[in-house]
């Protein structure tokens, strides 16, 4: 699934945020970072999802570590979850095709009720201050998820 592995060098990636500034992989250098892909704002999973870091953001602000989750959603419709759900973790938009999610490979066909399509796999990926990769989740399953994450980056 992930084209990257634990050890390696998280790759370069420039991103908008919902309001209309730039996030880059150098905005979360120098402490350890969480970033979490999700397939769409304001469906189910994703909103457990978003909501679950936002609840717990204050505990990784203390553990020194950044939160940034990212879709293919426009920062328009970010900027719609964020004030739907009161949601509290930075959001930031990789529309661009060839982006970061297609970079390492979260951006990949996959099927649902016999029909083939491109989309997000849930993935999550902790950081060292300096880019290196020192966790990776594939296929997350949202339950408990933010909690396990934040435990990982306490510990590592």
């Amino acid at each position: 699934m992930s084209t990257y592995d634990v050890g390696d060098a998280f790759p370069d990636f420039s991103m908008e945020t919902p309001d209309g500034g730039t996030v880059t992989k150098g905005d979360l250098s120098g402490a350890k970072a969480v970033v979490f892909f999700y397939p769409k704002d304001n469906t189910p999973g994703c909103t457990t999802e978003a909501k679950d870091f936002s609840a717990l953001k204050g505990e990784f602000d203390k553990a020194g570590v950044r939160l940034l989750g990212v879709s293919k959603d426009s920062p328009k419709k970010h900027q719609n979850f964020i004030a739907k759900h009161g949601l509290t973790v930075d959001l930031a938009t990789d529309a661009e095709e060839g982006g970061l999610s297609d970079e390492l490979g979260v951006w990949t066909e996959k099927q649902m009720y016999g029909k083939t399509f491109l989309g997000m796999v849930r993935s999550t990926y902790l950081l060292a201050g300096d880019g290196t990769i020192l966790r990776i989740w594939p296929k997350v399953k949202v339950k408990g998820h933010a909690e396990e994450v934040l435990e990982a980056a306490r510990g590592a």
